[in-house]
């Protein structure tokens, strides 16, 4: 049986000689491996379009719930990312990211949107890398149900806390005073901060990184949102740590 879809390469494995084992997020079908034969001979007709983070039409052959890569066309190659290897380190997080959220035989539109739109930023640096990161984690949060609570304090219910703080367990906001009553992890944010997270939770999906920060408040959002993320999902991501190779 032949389906064609457009997908996204998370991840690639060299298998044997020539082939690749693909880690594919498509928004019809979710996540799905493939075996593309041959991909890593010269010559072949699918390396480009079998490449890790790139976004391909392909046509899959499937037989006994295995998927073999027939043919593969590149829409977007995202090509701005291999001239740059930190920016191409925090794309392969991004890609980690969508793996870990994503399911198999799930449809997932809005993911894949935010995947292609984060990776499209990033290789045109649009924005700042911690910019785009930041975003692409709080939103990808909300989208694997993890919303978190952010029109109040969820002690005293101010609205506006001069020093607001992120309960990492919780995902709900405190004011400073009030933080003594809680024993979860928090992330300190700002004013700033505050309304540029309760902007990319609530954002048109084309608009999602049209927000601006001074340098101090874009990074407790980009420290508060990472920290949220690896809590939430109780996991570490090495593409994650790979990427703050280049930044220490």
């Amino acid at each position: 049986m032949f389906k064609t879809t457009k997908a996204l390469v998370l991840r690639e494995v060299r298998y044997k000689e020539a082939d690749r084992i693909l880690t594919l997020f498509t928004a019809e079908h979710g996540k799905l491996t493939a075996k593309a034969r041959g991909a890593l001979r010269k010559g072949s007709k699918t390396a480009a379009a079998t490449q890790q983070l790139t976004y391909s039409e392909m046509t899959l052959f499937e037989n006994r719930g295995k998927f073999t890569v027939n043919e593969a066309a590149i829409s977007e190659s995202f090509s701005g990312l291999r001239d740059n290897i930190e920016d191409f380190a925090l794309g392969c997080y991004i890609a980690e990211c969508v793996e870990a959220v994503s399911v198999e035989d799930q449809p997932d539109a809005a993911l894949m949107q935010l995947a292609l739109n984060s990776l499209y930023a990033l290789s045109r640096g649009m924005y700042k890398a911690e910019h785009i990161k930041a975003a692409f984690e709080l939103r990808l949060m909300a989208l694997a149900g993890y919303m978190p609570e952010f029109s109040s304090c969820a002690v005293c219910g101010c609205e506006e806390p001069d020093q607001p703080l992120l309960s990492l367990d919780d995902g709900v906001i405190l004011c400073k005073s009030c933080a003594p009553y809680s024993q979860n992890a928090m992330a300190e944010l700002c004013p700033a901060s505050l309304s540029a997270l309760r902007y990319i939770l609530t954002a048109p999906a084309k608009q999602l990184f049209s927000f601006s920060l001074d340098e101090k408040a874009l990074k407790r959002l980009s420290f508060a949102a990472e920290q949220y993320l690896l809590k939430q999902t109780e996991r570490r991501f090495s593409t994650l740590d790979y990427w703050k190779s280049f930044k220490f």
